[in-house]
């Protein structure tokens, strides 16, 4: 029975090279699209909106606002501005660490959207006012007088959602053909 599977189990690991390469590069190019976007959608809000104004877009649903955050989301740790600091530099070290091992494209998506949030913020905290390793996260899309945040905040949100599907559903994070308790109690069962 350990015949029949070691020859369909070495192929995959075989193509592993190939699918990490192409994984890095969706991660990659992911990840510069988020930077991209967030800190010119940043650039354009603290260019066109003032500190505090509000502007509906959708009633009280959704809005613009232009904010500087030295905390966390709903204004935690707003005082402790280093610590996100170093959340953001060992989320970014994190990610790149185990980036190496993403095979599936769909991880590779997950891990590009953490990646790009991740170094946003930490650029945000490292070189935004008042100074260096405190600097304050512009926030300005503004949800139901919930939480102001921005583009980083979404690709965090959206990168961590999928991933917690990815995992349950049992996506090899190589990638390759996926592995469910029913085939073990199927190939029991023969």
């Amino acid at each position: 029975m350990s015949e029949s599977t070691e020859p369909s189990e070495q192929p995959a690991d075989a193509e592993f090279p190939r699918r990490r390469s192409r994984a890095l590069v969706i991660i990659l190019v992911i990840a510069v699209v988020v930077v991209l976007a967030d800190q010119l959608t940043k650039l354009w809000a603290t260019a066109s909106l003032q500190v505090g104004v509000y502007h509906s877009l959708i009633g009280n649903l959704l809005g613009i606002q232009l904010i500087y955050n030295s905390g966390a989301a709903f204004s935690f740790l707003v005082d402790q501005t280093w610590v996100f600091t170093i959340i953001a530099a060992l989320a970014v070290v994190a990610l790149l660490y185990f980036s190496r091992r993403v095979g599936a494209r769909s991880w590779a998506v997950a891990f590009g959207l953490l990646l790009g949030g991740a170094v946003t913020h930490l650029g945000d905290r490292l070189f935004r006012a008042p100074s260096f390793g405190q600097g304050h996260v512009v926030d300005f899309i503004a949800y139901a007088n919930w939480f102001i945040g921005n583009v980083a905040d979404i690709a965090i949100f959206c990168g961590a959602v999928l991933a917690l599907i990815l995992a349950v559903v049992g996506v090899p994070l190589r990638g390759g053909p996926r592995h469910t308790h029913g085939d073990d109690s199927a190939r029991i069962a023969d």
